[in-house]
This record gives structure tokens, C-alpha cells and sequence, in this order.
């Protein structure tokens, strides 16, 4: 029996394993159904674009979108120790200050940007930045990228279609366009198993299970005492003597809960699953953001595609065995921007991605000369509202995940304006030398119209599913702003499923400083440490 046990080796399930077992007189225990960190392309930064749709994941797929032509979408989730930290692109964003404000706003006292700024930068190990929103010497490697050259001339071109430079995303403003800093440390990925647990290793009062899937949450009453696992063809019960603490992502922590009996009354009595708690929100506020993709050819190889040729890939390995440097060290996705679409909103509602080659999204095809680059787009705040649901009572098959794309009008409007500035800034004089021609939509594509119908065929989820256990304090939450689940005792949610809204960037950080602040509700300690 441990005094935790956590269910979920995520990005926040590591954080919190890590910073709980600081404490020598409790004992954690960490469960996750996936292997451990072991695959080589886990660790070089360039290796992500093999990971999100290879057998590191839940192989995922949603259910037909009926505002995207009932397309069936891929829906990547991390199955392995560090979760999407550790097959994610390692783009290193928070979002603006005014996201946390809004949570606060919504019901969520202690976590309006002041609050939580304090565990963003108590996290960060950045290599080059400091001031009052970036911290030196905790877990979390972040550092600056060494960009290609054709990184380089998108953020002129940028600049020239009128977006400022910045060199910080994560400072007080967020607009502009730039080069990203990423989760690389010493030229390779730094996830959470590595950042986190990795200093952790050898601790008595930590274990860590791998291959281990959770079945349900056991419950005596209304209390949480532990969780039972499949086991070499049988089920065992891993007790909790304090707390079961849930960090399995947005699509895995609604799925345990509804397993284990909370969630909608009549949906889990439909299924055989005996009630615990009367929850109808489980599984509802299901946000995401919604990628579209425009692709480029190239007037020779000016991109990374050049190192799809064995020579090259050969060369590639060496720069980085004997110099740690080189294309190994890139996690691809180099350059990018927030910008606006609908100028009445009060920070930006776009962020575009810029990667210097093409085919590496999955999905997307190269181009036929062999040498393209991506420009990739979307809308960072959807009103659109998804769920995940249970097919079934059995635990080992896959959710209905309904992400609902575009449900709203307004995030369709905002997503084509998106398309509309990627192509503004492909089309500046700086890019002019390197690039022959639009590939993806290419040139049939040109009215609103047009733009909208290749939105509903080719947009895709950008891997940051959040909000099904959504945080609160009204009778739309799953959880309250401590984390406890709503209506039982000795249970908590701590990952991006509690957010009651996106943030307006990529999640990995949000989601580390939720883990970060949730050890701090846990062990009652002040915030920032």
C-alpha cells in the first residue's frame, strides 16, 4: 500500500511523482499503462514526427466529425512513460496571462496568472532567458533552437506581412513571430521522465509501474482507496491509503472515471457499471484546437527534406554523434507566430507553426520534387464543445471521442482566416528565392468559400485535447479549484482534462505547471515554494 497512487505517467503524472516522493516519509506509487522511455526517437528532438502515430500512443480515432465530412480523424495520445512530453514536437508556450485570468474568472479561485505564474518559472530550466517569467535550475530543460536558414527567412517574411518580432512567447505579450524555444536540453528531449523522474530514480519512497493498465477506481463508500489494474492476465488492487490522484490526460481521465462509476447516472447504468457518484459533466467540455495545414515546394533543397536521402541521413547522425548539433537536434517545428484573425479580440486568437520540410505531419504528403516546407495554422480559443464517452463497459476498449470540430460557426470563420495569413506570409519577398509554388490547398483553392471547404477536408486535431474533467466551483465542474473530485472523497484530478478553457498555445507547459501546482494543493504547501 502506497500513500499515493497515481494513474497516468503523463507529462503532470511525473511531475507530481516526482515532486511528492520529495517528501522521504510518504510513499508514491506511479502507474502507466505504456512501456518505458526506452525508444531511441524519443530522446533526439527530430525523432517526434515518428512517434505520434506509432505504437508509443493509444492508436486513438475520433468518431465521424459531422462538421468535417464526417471524416474519421486521428487522435494521437501518448502510452508511455512521459505521455505527450515524450512524443510531442517540444514547442515550449504557455499562453497569455489573460487564460489563467479567464480561469480565475470562471470559478477558479488560486489560479489567475499571478498564481500560477510562480510554478511556470519554479519548472523552467532556460538556458538563455530570465527575468520575473522564466526560472534557472528546476526540472524542465528549455532552451533555444539553432534554426535553420529557412526558419530564419519565414520570420522575415512574417515581419514583412507585418507581425513583430519577439524572441519571447512566453513574456508578458504574446503577438508576434519568432523561433521557438522548445523542451531540449544539451541537444535532446527533456520530457517529464526525463526532467522530472529521471533525478527521482532511487528513491524508496517511489515506484514506478510501466505496462500496467488501469481498469477502475475501488471505492469503499463513497471514498477512493485504490485502483485496480490488469496484471499478467488477472486483476490486482493497488491500494491508497491518503489519495488516488487521476493524471491520464483528457481522453484517459474521463475514461477511468466513467469506468469506475462517475459520470452520468443513466449512461453508466445503460452500460452494467455501477453508480458512485452522479456526475453528468464527465466526459463533456472537450476543447481542441483545430491544425490546417498549407504546404509548399521548394526551388531546390533548402528544407530538411534533403536529409530523407541515406547520404545525407548519414551525415546527419555523425554532426550529431560527434558534435551534438545538426538537423538531430531540431524538433522540426521551428518557427511560428500568434497573430489575429477577429481584431476585436484582446490578444491573439491564431498561432501558426512553421516547419522547414514537408510530408512530416502525418497525413500530409511531400511534394513532388522532394523539397517542401509547412505552414501550419489555427484558432487558439474554439467555442466548439466536444465529449468522450464510453463505448462500452469493458476498459480495454476505446472511448467515443467526439471533439465536435467547428460545431460553432465562428471557429470555422477564424480557422480560414488562419489559412488566409499563412499564405500572406508565404507570399513575402523573403521567401520568394526559396519557394516555387503552393502545393497544399494549391491554386484552385482562393475564395473564402473554397478556403472553407478545405478546412472541413483537411483540419485536424493539433494534440491538445483539454477540459473533460473540467475545474470549477458551479455544477458544470467535475472538479473544484483543489482538485477533488466533486461528491467523493480521497480523489483527485490533476491534468489538462481540469481546464474549464484552452489556453491559447500548445499545452505540454500548461499542463507541467498543473502538476506543479497540484503537489502543492496535495502536500498543502505554499504556492511557488
Amino acid at each position: 500500500m502506497s500513500n499515493y497512487v497515481i494513474v497516468g505517467g503523463g507529462s503532470a503524472g511525473c511531475v507530481l511523482a516526482a515532486r511528492l516522493s520529495e517528501d522521504r516519509d510518504v510513499s508514491v506509487t506511479l502507474i502507466e499503462a505504456g512501456p518505458r522511455d526506452t525508444d531511441f526517437y524519443i530522446h533526439v528532438p527530430v525523432g517526434f514526427f515518428k512517434l505520434v502515430s506509432g505504437p508509443l500512443t493509444w492508436g486513438y480515432r475520433t468518431v465521424p466529425a459531422r462538421h468535417a465530412n464526417d471524416r474519421v480523424m486521428v487522435y494521437p495520445q501518448g502510452r508511455v512513460l512521459g505521455g505527450g512530453s515524450s512524443i510531442n514536437a517540444q514547442v515550449f508556450t504557455r499562453g497569455c496571462p489573460e487564460d489563467y485570468d479567464g480561469w480565475a474568472k470562471e470559478g477558479c479561485a488560486g489560479w489567475s496568472f499571478a498564481e500560477v505564474q510562480p510554478y511556470f518559472v519554479h519548472a523552467e530550466d532556460n538556458a538563455i532567458l530570465g527575468g520575473p517569467y522564466h526560472g534557472h535550475g528546476g526540472p524542465l530543460g528549455v532552451s533555444s533552437l539553432d534554426p535553420h536558414p529557412l526558419t530564419l527567412a519565414f520570420v522575415r517574411a512574417a515581419q514583412q506581412a507585418g507581425l513583430p518580432f519577439t524572441a519571447d512567447f512566453n513574456g508578458p505579450k504574446q503577438q508576434g513571430c519568432g523561433v521557438y524555444q522548445a523542451t531540449i536540453r544539451n541537444g535532446r528531449r527533456c520530457s517529464t521522465a526525463v526532467g522530472y523522474l529521471g533525478p527521482a530514480k532511487g528513491r524508496r519512497n517511489l515506484t514506478v509501474l510501466t505496462d500496467l493498465a488501469a481498469r477502475r477506481i475501488v471505492f469503499e463508500g463513497s471514498r477512493a482507496v485504490g485502483v485496480e489494474v490488469a496484471a499478467k492476465g488477472r486483476s490486482e488492487v493497488i491500494r491508497a491509503d491518503r489519495e488516488v490522484i487521476v493524471t491520464s490526460g483528457a481522453i484517459g481521465s474521463p475514461k477511468l472515471l466513467l469506468l469506475s462509476g462517475i459520470g452520468k447516472g443513466d449512461e453508466l447504468r445503460r452500460l452494467g457499471i455501477p453508480v458512485v457518484q452522479d456526475l453528468p459533466p464527465v466526459g463533456e467540455n472537450l476543447q481542441d484546437h483545430m491544425d490546417v495545414d498549407v504546404v509548399y515546394e521548394l526551388t531546390g533543397q533548402h528544407s530538411y527534406d534533403r536529409y530523407k536521402k541515406l547520404h545525407w541521413k548519414l551525415w546527419a547522425a555523425a554532426e550529431w554523434k560527434m558534435f551534438n548539433r545538426g538537423p538531430v537536434t531540431s524538433n522540426l517545428v521551428e518557427g511560428g507566430a500568434f497573430w489575429w484573425g477577429d481584431r476585436n479580440e484582446p490578444t491573439p486568437d491564431l498561432q501558426l507553426h512553421f516547419l522547414p520540410g514537408a510530408g512530416i505531419e502525418p497525413g500530409i504528403d511531400g511534394v513532388p520534387s522532394g523539397n517542401g516546407c509547412t505552414l501550419n495554422s489555427y484558432h487558439v480559443r474554439p467555442r466548439s464543445r466536444g465529449s468522450v464517452r464510453l463505448a462500452s463497459a469493458e476498459p480495454g476498449e476505446a472511448p467515443l471521442i467526439d471533439p465536435n470540430a467547428f460545431d460553432d460557426p465562428y471557429d470555422l470563420e477564424r480557422t480560414i482566416d488562419g489559412v488566409m495569413l499563412s499564405r500572406e506570409i508565404m507570399g513575402q519577398a523573403a521567401l520568394a528565392p526559396y519557394v516555387r509554388g503552393e502545393h497544399v490547398p494549391g491554386t484552385g483553392v482562393r475564395t473564402r468559400a473554397e478556403c472553407e471547404a478545405f478546412v472541413r477536408q483537411v483540419g485536424r486535431s493539433a494534440y491538445h485535447p483539454v477540459g473533460t474533467c473540467r475545474m470549477g466551483s458551479d455544477a458544470r465542474a467535475v472538479v473544484d479549484p483543489q482538485l477533488r473530485v466533486r461528491g467523493v472523497e480521497g480523489l483527485r484530478v490533476c491534468d489538462s482534462s481540469i481546464m474549464p478553457s484552452l489556453v491559447s498555445s500548445n499545452t505540454n507547459a500548461a499542463a507541467i505547471m498543473i502538476g506543479e501546482k497540484a503537489s502543492d494543493l496535495i502536500r498543502g504547501t505554499a504556492s511557488g515554494r
